[in-house]
Order: C-alpha cells, then sequence, then structure tokens
C-alpha cells in the first residue's frame, strides 16, 4: 500500500492538473519490457487510483497485455507541464501490474461510451490490419450484433493495477533548479530521499 503521504501529495497535483489548463490530465506514459529486453511506451489514461496503487485498462491480448502477463514490472510516467514552473511536474511510478477482478472491469465498463464499447469488440489491438474497410466492417458487425441491448465486456479486455514500490515526484523550477523526492518501499516501509535535479 502506499504511505498516506505519498496519496495526499498525488491527490493534491491531480486536483491541481484537472483544475489546470493540461488538455489531457490523466494521460500517462506506461513501458513495459518485451520478450527480447527491450523497453516499450506507450500512452494509456489513467481511471482510478486509490493506497493499492493506479488504475488503467485495455485489450489483454495486446502487446502491452502480452509483455505484462511475461513480465509483470512496469513504470509510468505523468507529465503536467503547465503545472509549476521550469517544465512543470512529472511523476515517476515504478511496480508491478497485476488485473483488477472481473467486476472491476464490468463497472468500468459499463460506464464507457456505446462506441468505445462496440470498438473494444471490434479492435484486435496490435495485431497487423489489411484495411481500414476491415476494421469498419469489424466494427458494423458488432454494432449490428449488439443492437438495442447493452454491449457486455469482451473477455478480453480489462482493467490493470499498477501497485508501487518507488514513486518519483519532480516539480521544474527556472534555470533547471528542479526539487525531486523520490518515495522507495523496501521491507513493506517507504522511505523519502531527495535527489539531485
Amino acid at each position: 500500500m502506499l504511505d498516506p503521504r505519498i496519496l495526499d501529495t498525488f491527490n493534491a497535483l491531480y486536483a491541481a492538473a484537472l483544475d489546470s489548463a493540461e488538455p489531457t490530465p490523466t494521460a500517462m506514459n506506461l513501458a513495459t519490457v518485451d520478450a527480447r529486453g527491450r523497453p516499450r511506451s506507450r500512452i494509456v489514461l489513467l481511471k482510478s487510483f486509490d493506497a493499492d496503487g493506479f488504475c488503467f485498462y485495455t485489450n489483454y491480448a495486446s502487446d502491452k497485455g502480452a509483455e505484462i502477463a511475461a513480465n509483470d514490472a512496469v513504470s509510468l510516467c505523468i507529465h503536467w507541464p503547465t503545472l509549476g514552473a521550469g517544465g512543470g511536474t512529472q511523476i515517476r511510478i515504478e511496480g508491478h501490474a497485476e488485473r483488477l477482478s472481473g467486476a472491476a472491469s464490468d463497472a468500468y465498463f459499463a460506464t464507457r461510451p456505446r462506441g468505445s464499447q462496440l470498438g473494444a469488440w471490434a479492435s484486435l489491438q496490435s495485431q497487423t490490419l489489411d484495411s481500414r474497410e476491415t476494421f469498419d466492417t469489424r466494427y458494423a458487425r458488432y454494432e449490428a450484433e449488439f443492437a438495442g441491448s447493452d454491449v457486455p465486456r469482451p473477455p478480453h479486455w480489462g482493467g490493470y493495477r499498477v501497485m508501487p514500490d518507488r514513486v518519483e515526484f519532480w516539480y521544474g523550477a527556472n534555470f533547471r533548479l528542479h526539487e525531486r523526492v523520490c518515495w522507495e518501499r523496501t521491507d513493506g516501509q517507504w522511505n523519502a530521499r531527495l535527489l539531485y535535479p
């Protein structure tokens, strides 16, 4: 579990980001490692967080899903360039990812726009697509299949929780005199230290 001081700091920064001019305050970079040991990253959206970790949703059969299944060590990076001075504010989160329960994934899926729900069925995420027409045809197929009814969550789609063991808060300042506060968990205890910028 996160130290309450970490969660309080994140809560305050997240609230400020939501109230700021940030165009996508929930965007975060997710980094995984592929079978060759090469890092891979992409943007996902933070959908919830609490003392247990940070949650996002995706296709389990995607590249990131396969990589997490093989190696659950991941990192997240959130950057809010308009929050603060000298480059904004950045939060780096390192830890392990685990799937959320089916019930949690069902509950979130039910809140998505219908078009996004249908897209989750239509997209064979990360697989080669021979033409846009093929994708549009798949979408139309599921649109017809679920016409007049709720769209259920596909079995290949759901959430992950990233459970941190390291969290760094980076506060930009002019002349690169930034402030960095690194929290690390060792033997179940969270400890903070400052880092040179």
